[in-house]
């Protein structure tokens, strides 16, 4: 008996591997890193795109600290979590349901950044079939494409990157870059909305507000976020 319930609880072991890689069923710890290695790619692809239209680099950072685009990383996340389950339709099912995800997800992150920070950080005004300059069709179309790209190679590619993260490392490792990913999106979103309230008049109120007008200038934003502009 025990000879026999080894080779069965390894193909266990295996399926469920298998399970946990499926694009339908992405775990949350995948998802986590996802999120982080989309973010570091777009955040260089940004990079390169910029210089070769311009000749020069600019910064495309999302956060403060580190190289990180947080838009691509949620937006990675989330295709990895609703496009699984068409992994077996037709490709122009996947660019279609990729390129309404990409148009709404862009409206809302535009919508979003405008009620609460008072900013906007693109704005498609002027082009063709936009929708209230927050997304537009070309860009609709651009995320249909990168939607079928990311669920027929790059996803797999992630999944394979991210088992290759030691056992021993997983759980420190992904602790430490999840704390240090919180704690640089609070003092982002802190430092933009001081900044939004500073163009307003509003005085400091308390040592944290403080802190902020004299860690994070609007000179200093103004070089991490050139494009972001206050409504």
């Amino acid at each position: 008996m025990q000879a026999s319930s080894a080779p069965i609880d390894g193909q266990t072991q295996q399926k469920a591997a298998a399970t946990r890689r499926h694009p339908d069923a992405p775990s949350l710890y995948q998802l986590f890193w996802i999120f982080v290695i989309a973010s570091i790619l777009g955040y260089v692809v940004e990079m390169l795109f910029y210089f070769v239209r311009h000749g020069s680099f600019e910064s495309r950072q999302g956060l403060l600290y580190g190289p990180f685009s947080q838009i691509y990383g949620l937006g990675a996340a989330a295709l990895s979590a609703i496009l699984g389950r068409f992994e077996r339709c037709h490709n122009l099912v996947i660019f279609g349901v990729s390129a309404v995800f990409g148009a709404v997800f862009e409206f809302v992150c535009s919508l979003v950044q405008e009620l609460v920070f008072g900013s906007v950080s693109w704005d498609y005004t002027g082009s063709p079939l936009n929708l209230g300059g927050r997304t537009n069709i070309k860009y609709a179309i651009f995320w249909g494409l990168l939607g079928l790209v990311f669920l027929r190679a790059i996803y797999p590619w992630f999944c394979d990157l991210i088992r290759h993260i030691p056992t021993r490392w997983a759980v420190p490792l992904t602790s430490v870059v999840a704390i240090f990913l919180a704690v640089d999106m609070v003092l982002s979103a802190a430092a933009v909305w001081r900044s939004g309230q500073r163009r307003q008049g509003v005085a400091p109120e308390g040592g944290f507000a403080v802190f902020l007008d004299q860690t994070y200038p609007d000179d200093y934003l103004k070089e991490v976020y050139p494009n972001m502009k206050f409504i």
